[in-house]
């Protein structure tokens, strides 16, 4: 990442910055149904915040055309981005449905502006991209139609990308819908992210009265009887069930709606779904599935696809054929290579050893039995604190914070410790399964903690 991208440059494209070939794979875009953002989820816990600017950049700049495309093709308002862009930000649909309908491109994008304050608690940062998240809201609130049948609030037209369902009856392939799972997810953490920013920014308007009411209205994650998050508003038959994008467990991976500890009937739908997928799949596919075992709290499982993930590409038997894995010079393979599976592999090397998403601070939620012994230095947690760690025997030992901004830290205290000191002073009363820390920018403690 440090390589291949500058604050004031181009964000990683699908190749990064690197290739063989004038005519890259795709030609070297910005696939917004998950490929792009992927790049940058490493950016905030690894402490490269400032990374992360390019594609905030790349968000703000699409407002326009994406406007022009809202109105153009949907009489709405706000602005819109589909499945791809590029450096000419392009906003429209693409010519094949079963990607180019997908219209929350530019709603994920923009929870990369609120995972980016989240990290820094930069009241100006958040100020200056609100009307980039209210804009994309907008678009929903003026384009989203009423369901016939459950009279929820759903996108249409639109599609679950790049995977296909077949109707009763039909044995023919479809790809547009209503409502599919994911755009539900991320137009409720879009909404979400609204409020929670306009509440910080003191904006009670008419935007943030129909988000609230509009939020009432979405549907809900739906669990089919077979035990599996739906992927649309039906329990239709998936044309692949091993289909590489994972795309209705979004709430659980980038976003934080579906977990074992506060959703855990929804958690257990998901690893039904992550087993009926299987741990195949696409590189990229293979680092999706690492974060989203390692916010199931599976470490072992998130283990294996990490080394599914660093598989070798090129067939022993036949080095001609060329397979998911990694390639010799350690670029990913889809195959062709695409940077995202290591960018995004080893974002679930973080989830693994770290997690913040919750409102409190997780060490080694989803360590494997292999990593017994470790220590970790200057990642990041949201609520603008950095951290340092150190485990033995699959326990952690000790932790240093420093706050970067002025926060109310909740750390999440093991069961497996009886004691707790705070710059080597014995904290009377560990009663609660959290350690609270009130800091002000600049402070650093270090924390050890103490088993039975």
């Amino acid at each position: 990442m440090i390589s291949g991208t500058r604050e004031n440059s181009l964000p990683l494209n699908l190749q990064g910055l690197w290739t063989n070939q004038v005519q890259t794979p795709w030609n070297g875009d910005y696939h917004l149904n998950i490929n792009l953002q992927m790049n940058y989820w490493l950016a905030e816990v690894g402490n490269l915040a400032e990374l992360h600017l390019p594609l905030v950049r790349l968000t703000e700049s699409m407002q326009a055309s994406g406007e022009k495309t809202a109105q153009g093709f949907y009489n709405a308002d706000g602005w819109v981005a589909h499945m791809m862009t590029n450096p000419w930000y392009f906003t429209a649909p693409g010519e094949h449905a079963s990607w180019g309908a997908t219209n929350t491109g530019g709603a994920w994008l923009c929870s990369h502006l609120w995972e980016h304050y989240q990290y820094g608690l930069d009241t100006a940062f958040l100020r200056s991209v609100y009307p980039i998240i209210r804009g994309a809201a907008q678009f929903f609130l003026s384009s989203m139609i009423e369901e016939p049948q459950y009279h929820y609030l759903v996108t249409a037209p639109s599609s679950s990308p790049e995977n296909g369902f077949k109707i009763p009856n039909s044995d023919k392939t479809i790809y547009v819908c209503h409502g599919p799972t994911m755009d539900v997810q991320i137009i409720r953490e879009l909404f979400n992210n609204l409020l929670s920013a306009a509440k910080i920014l003191n904006i009670n308007d008419n935007i943030t009265e129909a988000v609230e009411q509009a939020l009432l209205r979405l549907p809900p994650n739906r669990i089919s009887p077979k035990g599996y998050l739906m992927e649309w508003l039906e329990d239709y038959e998936e044309v692949d069930i091993h289909h590489r994008h994972v795309s209705h467990l979004y709430g659980l991976h980038p976003s934080n709606q579906i977990s074992p500890d506060f959703t855990p009937e929804l958690a257990q739908a998901a690893k039904v779904t992550l087993n009926r997928r299987g741990d195949a799949g696409t590189g990229w596919s293979r680092a999706w599935k690492i974060n989203f075992w390692a916010r199931l709290k599976d470490g072992n499982r998130a283990y294996s696809l990490l080394k599914k993930l660093l598989e070798p590409a090129w067939n022993p038997e036949n080095s001609e054929e060329q397979r998911a894995g990694t390639y010799p010079n350690l670029f990913c393979a889809h195959p062709p290579f695409q940077i995202d599976g290591n960018l995004g592999g080893s974002a679930g090397i973080a989830e693994m050893l770290i997690q913040s998403q919750h409102g409190f601070i997780e060490l080694l939620p989803a360590l494997p039995d292999k990593w017994k012994n470790g220590s970790i230095k200057g990642v990041c947690v949201r609520g603008a604190g950095e951290i340092d760690f150190v485990w033995e025997n699959h326990q952690v030992k000790e932790f240093t914070l420093r706050a970067k901004a002025d926060h109310q830290y909740k750390i999440k205290i093991p069961d497996y410790v009886k004691t707790v000191k705070l710059n080597n002073k014995k904290i009377e009363g560990k009663d609660t399964p959290f350690l609270n820390l009130n800091l002000k920018k600049g402070d650093e403690v270090r924390v050890k903690l103490i088993p039975y």
